[in-house]
């Protein structure tokens, strides 16, 4: 099954943090706060405004975006989580 967002939402898959302090102390999958980084594997082709003009969505497909911890409406496809939200949900885009 494959997903197709309409407007301005985009489909984030999380990308999951790391289970390790600096320090070298393992933290159980329990403790592990929900990550707040993702990558974009969707976006929809844009708001139409006021005009019927389409607004152009900032974000394209491999970006990796951060988040709101509760952000957006999960969801599961083939087994992976996912997570739709609107593009003004998205704090910013990581710079490699």
């Amino acid at each position: 099954m494959k997903l197709r967002p309409l407007h301005d939402r985009v489909i984030v898959k999380r990308i999951d943090s790391e289970t390790k302090t600096a320090s070298g102390i393992v933290i159980p999958d329990a403790a592990a706060e929900k990550p707040d980084q993702g990558e974009i594997l969707a976006v929809g082709p844009g708001k139409r405004n006021d005009k019927g003009e389409l607004g152009a969505i900032s974000v394209k497909v491999g970006d990796r975006v951060l988040f709101g911890k509760y952000s957006g409406q999960t969801v599961k496809v083939d087994g992976d989580e996912l997570l739709v939200m609107k593009e003004e949900d998205l704090f910013a885009v990581v710079e490699k």
